[in-house]
């Protein structure tokens, strides 16, 4: 098996988790540098991983012809130029959604990785999850027959901070982005129009800040087939992640996992595990997932399942939204 040394730009708490399963959980892998603007982030997350290389400038990680691949988890605004110039160093690339809010920067990025000839990969991490992943593959076998409906929701156990609500791109950019592309992963065929609504039931600061935090989308996908899109930024219990598809001949419907299986049933009531917490512990298999997915990509020297493409097109699904909570019609989707 080819040892693939790796190169993580931006240790924030996503980062630091990349480059814990790259250090520990697989084989093979040498995390070989790190990067952050914050240097101090860059330095401490080295000594606690034994990375020999810590750097604030990620371009001194481009120029190391040591490094094969860079995981990109710096901020939203910096991934087009960093997956342009880890392209043109010759590098492959797994970078977080979104590759950019900007669809002629995201054409740029996509461009410079064709040109490359690099391997791409867009972290959207629910794919990877078992359950979500079994779903799939069952629509996939023809199980249901031909679906009919797809039901996502999604919710947070807490908003971000307004800051970041102000600079994220908003609800159906930031939150709303993962359930765009697990509609489409699901049913594997692509959505045609939608129609969003939404309004902010649980921040004044939030709609102050321009955005909502409580929206629901419908979706009419390519064979006639509906879905349907629940987003809250709170839900008082946890972190609220379900899907369901129906078709001709069953359904599909995957619940959320809590910390422990254990029921207990009394006189008064029947009381269970809430769902886990927040999406560190609830994707926690996926996250590991998707990186052995990209490592191998390179290794087996095969396309990535989920690249600049489907990056693309989940971002032009939200500014369809976007466009459609202000224009209460349904929108087309342009690809």
């Amino acid at each position: 098996m080819e040892k693939v040394n790796v190169g993580v730009i931006g240790v924030g708490r996503i980062g630091q988790l990349h480059a814990r399963n790259l250090k520990y959980q697989i084989p093979g892998i040498k995390v070989l540098a790190v990067a952050d603007i914050f240097e101090k982030s860059a330095r401490e997350t080295a000594s606690q991983l034994d990375v020999p290389i810590a750097e604030k400038d990620y371009r001194v990680l481009l120029e190391n012809k040591d490094i094969d691949a860079v995981v990109i988890c710096s901020s939203t605004d910096t991934h087009a130029q960093i997956i342009s110039e880890a392209a043109q160093a010759g590098k492959h690339i797994f970078c977080e959604k979104p590759i950019a809010l900007n669809i002629e920067k995201i054409n740029q990025a996509i461009t410079a990785v064709k040109k490359a000839e690099v391997k791409f990969q867009v972290g959207f991490n629910r794919r990877f999850d078992p359950s979500f992943k079994k779903a799939k593959d069952l629509v996939s076998e023809g199980t249901i027959g031909t679906p009919h409906l797809v039901k996502i929701t999604s919710r947070d156990p807490e908003p971000p901070p307004i800051s970041y609500i102000k600079v994220s791109g908003g609800i159906f950019l930031d939150m709303m982005i993962h359930d765009f592309d697990m509609a489409r992963y699901l049913l594997d065929q692509e959505v045609v129009e939608l129609m969003a609504v939404g309004s902010c039931l649980v921040d004044p600061a939030i709609g102050e800040a321009g955005d909502i935090d409580t929206a629901i989308v419908t979706l009419k996908y390519e064979s006639g087939a509906w879905g349907t899109i629940d987003n809250s930024r709170k839900a008082v219990y946890g972190y609220d992640q379900r899907i369901e598809i129906f078709g001709s001949e069953g359904c599909i419907i995957v619940g959320n996992p809590t910390p422990t299986e254990v029921i207990v049933n009394g006189a008064e009531d029947t009381k269970t595990d809430k769902p886990l917490y927040f999406f560190t512990e609830r994707y926690q298999e996926a996250y590991l997932a998707e990186m052995k997915e990209f490592i191998k990509c390179i290794q087996e020297n095969k396309e990535p399942p989920v690249g600049g493409f489907d990056g693309k097109i989940s971002v032009q699904m939200g500014y369809a939204a976007k466009e459609s909570l202000t224009r209460g019609s349904f929108v087309k989707i342009t690809r």
